[in-house]
């Protein structure tokens, strides 16, 4: 088995590595461009493994994407590369377009004319997973959970780019015949998460008594899912799914954002206790333009289809979560110092 992952040096897509190399014995080949969220000493426990290999490339580069298909030789190809932080996307919007949307283009044929160049048995194994987020589905009330046939209403530059990325993984398989399949999955947490985005930012920010940003009111509402449960579904997914379908992957954790970070707070009372409860540091800031109010995914197809289920609650997944960056300051630290220091991001001019 030979698994090509895009995007294998962030956060997601490390967690793929390290499970398909560790528990797997997978030979992964991890194309990445390492942009800012790109990381490789988050491959750090495989890096040494015979069974790993680096590719820095872009997957915009058609001519890099197909020597890679033609050398690497993949039985699968776990598609994660991707522009994914909201904020960002609200400043930066041709990026997103760029990576999601045209990057997601020129492996797709790359990985079309691979697959015509296949032999039968090779061709009939092969599969391409496209992983996409359940923000393409936009916004809901307060009941109700997103399925595999939820329609499509994406809110934000970067949930619109991955809109128009998954019709185009679909087109593909439904014009040109390649085995797509297509993920769908809530908001992931965990080890190794880039400090931008709400728990990592919020561990490190109360670690160092800096405020604790909260969005609104903090009422939003997400669907939190462990990153390591996260990789589990999808190799089983790439094994085991039907082309052409399309797998919600959610950890039936949900949770409000004020909730997500006092209990954040109450673990770092018991770990790291100040003069004062860490939830003297939250403060409300204006709202995120465009902001969806709550997701939550209905897991039943892929829990049903394919046996799987989310090992990790909310509550034991946000304990690892916040043990790990208390004793990984070696891995953020850097972070912090040169690429991304806690500013807000996403802010347009009035």
């Amino acid at each position: 088995m030979r698994i090509l992952v895009t995007g294998g040096a962030g956060f997601i897509g490390s967690a793929v590595v390290r499970y398909l190399i560790s528990e797997i014995g997978a030979d992964v080949l991890n194309l990445d461009k390492l942009t800012y969220a790109g990381n490789l000493e988050s491959l750090a426990p495989v890096e040494t493994s015979p069974r790993y290999r680096f590719l820095k490339a872009d997957i915009c580069d058609a001519q890099a994407v197909s020597a890679a298909l033609t050398s690497f030789q993949p039985t699968h190809i776990l598609h994660l590369a991707a522009e994914s932080h909201v904020d960002r996307s609200i400043t930066g919007s041709g990026d997103f377009v760029q990576t999601n949307l045209v990057g997601t283009f020129t492996l797709l044929e790359a990985a079309r004319n691979y697959w015509l160049s296949l032999k039968d048995e090779a061709r009939q194994q092969f599969r391409f997973l496209h992983v996409s987020t359940d923000e393409v589905y936009g916004s809901l009330g307060d009941e109700g959970s997103f399925t595999e046939t939820s329609p499509y209403s994406p809110s934000s530059p970067y949930s619109a780019s991955k809109a128009a990325s998954d019709h185009l993984a679909m087109a593909w398989h439904r014009t040109y015949g390649l085995p797509v399949i297509i993920t769908n999955c809530s908001n992931n947490y965990g080890p190794y998460h880039f400090p931008e985005k709400l728990i990592p930012l919020n561990i490190l920010n109360a670690m160092e008594g800096k405020p604790l940003t909260v969005y609104g009111d903090g009422s939003n509402i997400r669907d939190w899912l462990y990153v390591e449960d996260h990789a589990r579904a999808l190799y089983l997914i790439a094994m085991r799914g039907r082309t052409g379908q399309t797998y919600n992957v959610g950890g039936r954790n949900e949770w409000t954002n004020i909730d997500v970070i006092r209990r954040v707070c109450a673990l770092m009372d018991q770990r790291r206790p100040r003069s004062a409860p860490h939830d003297r540091l939250i403060s409300f800031v204006p709202d995120r333009r465009g902001h969806d109010y709550r997701y939550a995914i209905d897991a039943t197809k892929l829990e049903t289809e394919l046996g799987w289920r989310a090992q990790e609650t909310f509550d034991s997944g946000i304990e690892k979560t916040v043990d790990w960056y208390l004793n990984n300051e070696a891995w953020w630290g850097p972070l912090r110092e040169r690429v991304y220091a806690g500013e807000r991001l996403g802010m347009l001019r009035s």
